[in-house]
Order: C-alpha cells, then structure tokens, then sequence
C-alpha cells in the first residue's frame, strides 16, 4: 500500500489537509474534518467530484 498523498490533520481551531508530496499545506482551515474531501482527493476523482467536495467542506466551514 502506497503512501496517502493528501491528509487531514488536527491543528488549533480544526483540521487542514497536509500535501506529503509538496510538504505545504492545501486549502482552508475547517472545523469538522473533512473526511470525503480528503478520500476524493487520494482517489484521483473527475474535476468536477473534486470541486463539488470542496465547496461541501466549505459549507461545513461556516
């Protein structure tokens, strides 16, 4: 089993998604974890699956 490329990792105030491969963070600060948001994006999903998990991980944001 390969390595996760893209994971969710708890910081103060919530959780960000850690980019292994580039070593940075990728995108917002969010409050719940953003469970489906990181399997779409290890899942190698079409532009638009990814798209639409983002903004419901946005939604769950605010």
């Amino acid at each position: 089993m390969s390595r996760r490329r893209y994971v969710a990792r708890g910081v103060p105030g919530g959780y960000r998604i850690w980019d292994n491969r580039a070593n940075r963070w990728w995108g917002d600060l969010y409050e719940l974890c953003p469970d489906d948001l990181v399997n779409a994006l290890n899942g190698g999903v079409s532009h638009a699956e990814l798209t639409e998990a983002v903004k419901r991980a946005r939604g769950l944001r605010r």
